[in-house]
């Protein structure tokens, strides 16, 4: 079969291919055997009424044009209810069975003036949304969610699929919302709750959590210093449930090195022991070239995304079938009430 054949064939399917057997329906019909002689009845019609009548010729021609009429809306009729559809040619998506939550720092600190962008001097949380919106944009087919955390934590996105949604929710971050202190141990939690709510069921009915790709970015420019929970425990928690953390420290000046009691500085030693409790990796970052360094460094990390298989997309063409056997049927009707 010549492959302009196959290639057009392959294009179109069918939802109830049955119905198809419809069609020679009609046709079996006029193979019954006809009525036996002696029921069928006769009238006499006057000799003045049969010479005003149409032509046998008329009438056969007129009989073929209903036949045809008929056959034509009987087939159009089968066709649209076995329900054609165009198969269209789709795109492989990447994948890769990964659910992320970016946990970020709104505390008032992130309003300090000590990056740069093309130039100009910016806030730590200007540079945060440029070089978080398009790691999220870059993660396409994994599962993407944020939450922002300071006196209270909140899920700002919840995880889904739809990374352009989440980058942009990431871009309209306002600090004050939720007040301006750190409550790093809050926003940790409420990620992990989450990114994995059967899991954290399963380990406290003492059952073993099921295996999953699950990763969290915890990004702080302070200290914890508000909510009601430990950071250090959370991260506990977190390893418990096969949940990687990635910290991030973010600002020139660390707690540990701090001559002039300058306050809130970043708790680099906290951070680093929160990714190590849990099994990740603690980052540092100084100016906007580390952040960019270090959302390439995780993008990696948490690379192996491969094609999913495409899914078919079909585009019904049933509605066309059905229009020409509804023009066949009021061809239909325009005739007999000729006749």
């Amino acid at each position: 079969m010549p492959a302009w054949i196959t290639a057009f064939a392959s294009a179109f399917d069918f939802a109830a291919p049955l119905a198809l057997l419809l069609l020679p329906l009609p046709f079996a019909a006029r193979l019954l055997p006809p009525e036996r002689e002696g029921r069928s009845g006769a009238l006499r019609v006057p000799s003045s009424l049969v010479g005003g009548a149409e032509p046998a010729a008329g009438l056969a021609a007129r009989g073929r044009r209903l036949s045809w009429l008929i056959g034509i809306l009987w087939t159009a009729l089968v066709v649209a209810l076995a329900g054609p559809r165009l198969v269209l040619p789709a795109t492989a998506l990447p994948a890769s069975g990964r659910e992320i939550i970016l946990a970020l720092d709104l505390s008032g600190s992130m309003e300090r003036k000590d990056f740069s962008l093309d130039g100009q001097t910016v806030s730590r949380l200007d540079a945060v949304k440029r070089v978080g919106a398009d790691f999220i944009r870059r993660r396409a087919g994994d599962r993407i969610g944020l939450v922002e955390f300071a006196d209270q934590a909140y899920v700002a996105a919840a995880p889904t699929f739809d990374t352009a949604t989440v980058a942009r929710t990431l871009e309209e971050a306002t600090i004050g919302l939720v007040g301006r202190s750190t409550g790093i141990g809050d926003g940790l939690g409420l990620a992990l709750k989450r990114l994995a709510p059967a899991q954290i069921a399963n380990a406290e009915g003492g059952g073993p959590p099921p295996a999953r790709d699950k990763v969290v970015v915890l990004l702080s420019d302070g200290a914890n210093n508000a909510g009601q929970t430990a950071p250090k425990d959370v991260a506990q928690l977190a390893r418990e449930l096969g949940v990687r953390l990635y910290t991030i420290a973010l600002g020139p000046i660390d707690m540990a090195d701090n001559p002039d009691n300058e306050q809130d500085v970043v708790d680099v030693e906290t951070l680093r022991a929160m990714a190590e409790v849990s099994g990740g990796k603690a980052f540092r970052v100084k100016t906007t070239d580390d952040l960019e360094n270090v959302a390439n460094a995780i993008d990696e990390l948490e690379g192996g995304r491969a094609k999913a298989p495409p899914l078919p997309l079909r585009r019904d063409l049933w509605p066309w079938p059905a229009a020409l056997a509804f023009l066949c049927a009021c061809g239909l009707l325009v005739t007999r009430r000729r006749a």
